[in-house]
């Protein structure tokens, strides 16, 4: 993990759950910070390319969409986590990509269009890296934000 600054910090803390909806947002969520649109805007692509975060963007309720969504995980030799990473990180379908100690070592997120959608994804990610894809669809939801200490 990259180190944050007080102002990145901010950011990710700020930005979470109540992302203005207007016609300028990233100038309205960047005054809300101290920032400028375009300050801000920079900022967040350099956390983006620094790894601090995957992705900045709406995260949809597939589900309530009519959509799909499921926790999957993999069993990756630590010599290629990086480049099953970047296979797995390829498939716009997943998303909240991390790395955890376990022998299930990469978690991700699979969300699809049509249920169908979660079992092809995790297919082609089999096919391309030859690993397992375990499928851990949710039995109940919890919402957890993801906060850094200021």
């Amino acid at each position: 993990m990259p180190t944050l600054d007080p102002i990145d910090r901010a950011i990710i803390n700020g930005l979470q759950g109540g992302f203005p909806i207007s016609e300028r947002p990233f100038a309205e969520a960047g005054e809300a910070l101290g920032l400028t649109e375009s300050a801000l805007i920079e900022r967040l692509r350099k956390l983006e390319q620094a790894g601090a975060m995957s992705r900045f963007g709406p995260l949809w309720n597939s589900e309530g969409l009519g959509g799909a969504v499921c926790l999957a995980a993999m069993a990756v030799p630590a010599e290629r986590f990086e480049s099953i990473a970047a296979i797995v990180n390829a498939h716009p379908q997943v998303a909240h990509n991390y790395e955890r100690e376990h022998h299930l070592n990469m978690w991700f997120v699979i969300s699809t269009l049509e249920p169908e959608g979660i079992v092809s994804t995790a297919a082609a990610i089999e096919a391309e890296t030859g690993l397992e894809v375990w499928l851990m669809p949710k039995e109940e939801e919890y919402f957890v934000e993801f906060r850094v200490a200021v």
